[in-house]
């Protein structure tokens, strides 16, 4: 098997160093819904309280304060794809992860849906109730299918 490129080995770095990023600002935003800390002060406690080596610093706070600042609107894509239920009753962690795919599949159309998707799926298997993982799944790729149609038509 060849070895990989040293293009390829970057790209996994970053790729590792994002996942890590969104694991911490799912943690965030699960503190931000719990207490109302902004995200500046989540962030700086972040810094001290947790090992950030490896991850990329700079995306966890993009995503936190993204989301922070422009929630109503992050939540007016989600709210039409619910369904059966209000985004409020959601569990805080698969409301932050919501939160985070569509600031993601609003804002950062360099990550490509799948990805943002599959990220979100994973963390919500690892942290999230039972079966959150399908749900998120569900949301995620009619978010994706309005946010991002024409990245997804280019794939047909």
């Amino acid at each position: 098997m060849p070895r990989p490129s040293a293009e390829q080995i970057k790209l996994r770095s970053i790729a590792s160093e994002r996942h890590k990023a969104r694991h911490y600002a799912m943690q965030g935003l699960y503190q931000w819904r719990l207490n109302s800390t902004s995200a500046t002060e989540i962030a700086k406690q972040f810094m001290i309280d947790f090992d950030m080596k490896g991850t990329d610093k700079d995306y966890f706070i993009e995503l936190l304060k993204g989301v922070q600042n422009n929630v109503n609107e992050i939540d007016s894509f989600l709210a039409p794809h619910i369904e059966d239920r209000d985004l409020e009753t959601c569990d805080p962690v698969t409301l932050s992860l919501l939160r985070i795919a569509a600031y993601e599949l609003k804002n950062r159309i360099d990550i490509p849906y799948k990805v943002v998707i599959n990220e979100s799926v994973n963390l919500s298997k690892k942290f999230g109730p039972e079966e959150s993982h399908k749900f998120i799944n569900g949301m995620l790729d009619k978010l994706a299918h309005e946010l991002r149609a024409v990245e997804i038509s280019g794939l047909k």
